[in-house]
């Protein structure tokens, strides 16, 4: 500023506001900002160099060098290359304006790619980081979709259920239709526990202790006692001691939505029959309806075959759900003990 070749103030004053006034707005417009100030620097070089003028301007190797940190880290691929050229424009400009030695032309260059590269690899790292996030959240969804799916339609299917067999029978069995009532209330209140539960997952914080998922134990709890049609029969066999949590948890999810999909979908069946083996590397679930089809074959395949499809995949298992030969369908899954990740 005490320097007495300095060009007049108002001109330093202009070419002050012109280079440093874009970086308000290097991050929503990088590739203007870019243009404004470098072209501003390449003007006034290129007007130096015709008239030979010998009057400086203030110049800030800072401003520039955020102006193509900016460009690289803000800007799409189209406008980081427009901005790379203005910037590889204005470098021989000012090199003729102010010769410098070969070294200092190399630092100079190096110095702007460095800026350029620091800012796309913390772009890069950014998008990393978006995506990785982004993956949490649709598997966070999906995870709270099957456990919707699979616990609440499962005791909302057999209300459902025992609400039209009550309509039914209330006239001339009105004993019957009371039973049907207190299932239907044992029913509700399972539902409203397993939501709050579900509900309490997802407003508690990191740190808070959430309640064990169902396993292969409670497969048993899905047994009926033969009042309700069809009637479910559970058989167990193998060992479950040293089950992985994740692998007794899908067991039991698998049971109970192929349980709520052949009370929906299986006509006229009488019975449903869940087996569960456990060998020694691998868990084996089969479910079995005697239900007809009909002309028509069954529903078709909603959100829990997609989902239960799924949560066997996860785990490295296998699923197959289809018609059985004659009559009835039956749902398979074969899941390794340990659970192994896909």
């Amino acid at each position: 500023m005490l320097r007495q070749d300095l060009a007049p103030l108002p001109l330093l004053l202009l070419a002050t506001l012109a280079v440093l006034g874009p970086l308000l707005w290097r991050r929503t417009h990088p590739l203007v900002a870019v243009a404004a100030s470098f072209g501003t620097w390449a003007v006034v070089d290129i007007v130096r160099v015709l008239t030979g003028s010998e009057g400086l301007l203030l110049n800030s190797m800072s401003a520039a060098l955020i102006l193509a940190y900016a460009l690289f880290r803000w800007g799409s691929g189209r406008e980081a290359a427009s901005g790379l050229g203005v910037i590889l424009l204005w470098l021989p400009i000012t090199n003729v304006a102010d010769p410098v030695s070969l070294a200092d032309t190399v630092g100079t260059y190096g110095y702007f790619l460095f800026a350029a590269a620091l800012g796309a690899a913390i772009r890069y790292r950014a998008k990393i980081r978006v995506r990785d996030i982004d993956q949490a959240k649709a598997r966070e969804r999906e995870q709270l979709a099957r456990e919707l799916h699979d616990t609440v339609a499962h005791h909302v299917s057999g209300i459902a259920i025992q609400a039209q067999a009550g309509r039914a029978i209330a006239a001339s069995h009105p004993e019957r239709a009371v039973e049907a009532l207190a299932i239907i209330q044992d029913a509700a209140t399972r539902t409203l526990t397993e939501l709050r539960a579900i509900v309490g997952v997802l407003r508690a914080s990191q740190d808070s202790e959430f309640a064990p998922q169902p396993g292969v134990a409670e497969v048993e709890r899905l047994a009926t006692d033969g009042q309700m049609r069809p009637c479910v029969k559970v058989r167990l066999s193998g060992e479950f001691d040293d089950l992985s949590p994740a692998v007794g948890a899908a067991i039991y999810r698998l049971a109970q939505e192929s349980i709520t999909n052949a009370r929906r979908h299986a006509r006229q069946a009488t019975q449903v029959t869940v087996a569960v083996t456990g060998d020694a590397d691998r868990v084996r679930l089969t479910i079995d309806d005697d239900g007809t089809s009909g002309a028509g074959g069954r529903a078709p395949a909603g959100y829990g075959l997609v989902g239960m499809r799924e949560r066997a995949s996860l785990l490295g298992g296998t699923f197959h759900a289809g018609p059985i030969a004659g009559r009835g369908w039956r749902v398979e899954a074969v899941l390794p003990r340990t659970g192994t990740s896909r």
